[in-house]
Order: structure tokens, then C-alpha cells, then sequence
């Protein structure tokens, strides 16, 4: 299996996606690209150019099989390696895990764009737009749900590391950049999620790369 990936600072689905192959366990070979590059061009070309969404990434090319969108590729690779390593076991927690999933792939739009993903950049704001204060209250909401009713087991939002933890890692990064203020069980969670050796991982590449999107660093 291949991985196609973005950069590792700035790519929330990018992070995703790798995630929920390393969570797989499935061997795979990971390759970043520039989408505005011709390196990118080449892989589409050899590709023969059969995912519709060209231009975005994740990617996972797994012989004939071409997935892209991170939610797609992390059902694929649960298809594959069983889902109970993705979803809690218990019914009322696996349906609050997917609802949660499922909201954060879809939802969360004035957090994204006014806090992009910038794991490098440390820029504690001032306050923020009442859009992102509102989807910021309801994620810790979320956590907090999750934490209080499934999470005894393990520091992972359903106890142990899961599909909802792939989906907010992104989020954890977030905060961390801006210095959002969260209460004490946030705190130990993105903790605990910043410390995952996945997570250390990917952070420390980040933080190697030289890669800079200058429209992600002029966030005031």
C-alpha cells in the first residue's frame, strides 16, 4: 500500500488519513507531495488519474484499489484488519464514536479556517470569532461526553486509541497553537494525545520540515 500525504505541519486530513493506517497496523509506503508541483502531476499520471478528487490528499493506492477521502481510508483499512480496532466495542459508545467522526469530517467550518493547522507555530490569540468560540465549546462539550461516560479504560477519548482520537488529533494541534484554553480532563486528554508515539512521530517531521504555506502563517 502507498500513502499519498501532504505536508506533516499543515495537513489535518493528511495527519488523518496516516493515522488510521498506522492505526491498521498494514504495512504501507508513504509519500509526500507537493499538490502544486509537478511531482504531483507524475503520480496522477501514474495513476492513470482514477480518483475523482484530484488535487486532494490523502490518498491510499492499494492495487487496484484507489481511496481518498481520510474517513474513506480509514473504513477501508477497518474493512481489511477488523473494525474493533477502529470503534469501541459497546454498542452506545461505537454510535457516539461515529456521530462524533462524523461531525468532525463534516462540520467545524469557521474552526478550520480561522485556526489552520500550523503544529510549528505557537500564536496565542487574543479571542476568536463567535462561529469558532461556538465550535471550540461544543468539541470540548464532545470530549467531555465522551471522557465522562466511556472513557474510564484508557486517557483516549472512548479509553483506548480509536477513530475518534484520529479525527480530533488535528483539533488537539490546534489548541496547542493558539493557546486555547481548556479545562483540566482537555488538558490531560491532549496530553495524552500529543505524547502518542504516532503523534510524537509526525510531530517531530513537522517540525523538521522546510516546507512553509505562507497563507497559514499570517494568522494573526
Amino acid at each position: 500500500m502507498k500513502l499519498i500525504i501532504g505536508n506533516k505541519n499543515y495537513s489535518s486530513w493528511s495527519l488523518r488519513g496516516w493515522l488510521a493506517v498506522k492505526q491498521s497496523g498494514l504495512h504501507f509506503e508513504e509519500l509526500t507531495v507537493s499538490i502544486l508541483g509537478e511531482e504531483w502531476d507524475r503520480l496522477k499520471h501514474d495513476m492513470g488519474e482514477v480518483q475523482p478528487s484530484s488535487g486532494k490528499v490523502p490518498i491510499l493506492w492499494d492495487g487496484d484499489a484507489v481511496v481518498w477521502d481520510s474517513l474513506a481510508i480509514m473504513e477501508y483499512c477497518a474493512d481489511k484488519v477488523g473494525r474493533e480496532r477502529f470503534w469501541p466495542k459497546d454498542d452506545a459508545a461505537r454510535a457516539m464514536a461515529r456521530a462524533m467522526v462524523a461531525e468532525m469530517h463534516s462540520g467545524y467550518q469557521s474552526l478550520r479556517k480561522e485556526l489552520p493547522m500550523n503544529i510549528r507555530r505557537r500564536v496565542p490569540l487574543e479571542g476568536v470569532t463567535e462561529a469558532t468560540r461556538h465550535d471550540i465549546v461544543r468539541i470540548l462539550g464532545l470530549w467531555a461526553e465522551a471522557r465522562a461516560r466511556h472513557g474510564s479504560s484508557g486517557p483516549y477519548l472512548f479509553g483506548t486509541f480509536g477513530a475518534a482520537d484520529i479525527f480530533y488529533a488535528p483539533v488537539v494541534t490546534r489548541f496547542v497553537t493558539y493557546g486555547i484554553g481548556v479545562p483540566g480532563f482537555a488538558q490531560a486528554y491532549m496530553q495524552a494525545i500529543w505524547e502518542h508515539d504516532w503523534m510524537s512521530e509526525w510531530i517531530r517531521a513537522a517540525e523538521q520540515e522546510e516546507w512553509v504555506i505562507e497563507q497559514y502563517e499570517t494568522v494573526a
